[in-house]
């Protein structure tokens, strides 16, 4: 595949839209429906001059899964994308934006975080990293500081964080619950999140806390009784741990059947550290994503590949944890739906950075360029479900990321370079 053909001189970055500070407080406010926001300006922008245009639709362009347009356009009518094509063919419009040879993507969908929590974990990173024992608590360690904190202080930690990754291109995140543990907690945490995104997961099956260790039995009916009340109201989703030291296959198929049937519906932890039950369990559910998938069978891999459930593929975590790395050239070539996210969480891998996602997925997973950028952006959108999101086709929402380069394989090719240009979501320009 072409990478582009790149500018002779780059051209000046866009101007910034004097509609950006507001735009910006509201950006990762993430609708689920298809309906059109009539609060958004109706007046069409042209957006021309692209390099190479991702569309993620194969029937556009060079015809593969990116759907690559060269020498592209693309047309925004309110928060929609109307029109995408070459750019001699662009229909007339209000305003024009002239890209300069650089490339065009839809916007990162971010599948899977942990954002509401309080303090950090530097050291136990720290003696990771230098090969020193550290016995700090873990998970449990944020526990107590999200416990200890204010609404204020988690909601100023969350907002930090969503605007960190929409500045990196994230126009859509998905985030949990998971560091409060207490019915009062996991209902703050998930009444904090959805105030800013819409894609919100009750995960009270985190770990066993500490105020339970003498009785799991006791945390399940916790989880999925009084803590499901409290918290289905503000999620739409719900996970499960399930792993050796957190939850078995019985306590996970507890949880995700109650919260099904408060109208959640079930992703999973699955397969982290060691095999175990979770890919299975989230097959049989029909779950929308088996995430981190990092030990895995054949049957397994046959299970995802006949099913709907995504495996959502997570680097930071094995980067910030030097842990073994997902075999994603395995799960791809047996036709699995493959997503890529970042698990931006305070312990095992704090970074919001897709981009550095998918440069990792493409130099240790055995990916290539097109499968990252494809499962960072449709791959993330099969993973929460949407069809709307994480394609550049009319009708989808005009959430898109102005690359500082000609094309899309730069996000691998350049590693830790801040490509990002220009950032629209639902047609306004907010970085």
């Amino acid at each position: 595949m072409s990478a582009g053909r790149p500018p002779a001189r780059p051209a000046a970055a866009p101007e910034p839209d004097p509609t950006a500070d507001q735009a910006s407080k509201d950006a990762m406010s993430n609708a689920t429906t298809v309906s059109p926001d009539h609060s958004a300006s109706t007046a069409s922008t042209l957006i021309t001059n692209i390099a190479a245009l991702v569309t993620n639709d194969p029937s556009l362009g060079d015809g593969s899964p990116l759907g690559l347009i060269q020498d592209a356009a693309v047309v925004i009518e309110g928060d929609r994308v109307v029109w995408t094509g070459g750019s001699s063919k662009a229909p007339a419009t209000d305003n024009r934006v002239d890209a300069g040879g650089r490339a065009v993507l839809p916007g990162f969908v971010d599948s899977h975080s942990h954002l509401v929590f309080a303090g950090d974990r530097t050291e136990e990173f720290n003696a990771r990293m230098s090969g020193r024992p550290y016995s700090a608590g873990g998970i449990r360690t944020t526990v107590a500081a999200t416990r200890a904190a204010t609404d204020a202080e988690l909601e100023a930690g969350l907002t930090r964080y969503l605007a960190e990754a929409l500045r990196q291109g994230t126009t859509t995140l998905e985030t949990k619950s998971g560091y409060g543990l207490t019915v009062a907690d996991e209902s703050r945490a998930l009444r904090i999140a959805a105030r800013h995104t819409d894609e919100v997961t009750y995960l009270g099956a985190h770990i066993v806390p500490p105020d339970h260790a003498d009785d799991p039995a006791g945390y399940v009916a916790l989880v999925t009784g009084a803590m499901l009340d409290a918290c289905a109201p503000h999620a739409r989703w719900i996970d499960v741990f399930c792993e050796e030291g957190a939850f078995d296959g019985d306590q996970a198929r507890a949880v995700l059947t109650a919260g099904r049937a408060k109208g959640l519906h079930p992703r999973v932890h699955a397969n982290q550290l060691s095999h175990g039950p979770g890919v299975q369990l989230a097959v049989e559910l029909d779950a929308a994503s088996a995430d981190h998938c990092t030990h895995l069978t054949d049957e397994d891999v046959d299970a995802l590949a006949g099913s709907r459930t995504v495996a959502t593929l997570l680097p930071g975590a094995e980067f910030s944890t030097r842990a073994a790395w997902p075999d994603a050239r395995r799960l791809l070539d047996a036709g699995v739906t493959v997503a890529l996210s970042t698990d931006c969480n305070p312990g095992s891998s704090f970074t919001s950075s897709v981009p550095f996602c998918v440069a990792l997925a493409v130099r240790d997973m055995g990916m290539t360029p097109d499968e990252a950028v494809w499962s960072a952006t449709a791959g993330g959108a099969a993973a929460l479900r949407r069809d709307d999101v994480g394609r550049l086709v009319p009708g989808a929402y005009a959430d898109l990321l102005l690359l500082d380069a000609p094309s899309h394989v730069h996000l691998a090719y350049r590693p830790g370079v801040p490509l990002v240009a220009a950032v629209w979501r639902r047609g306004v320009r907010v970085v």
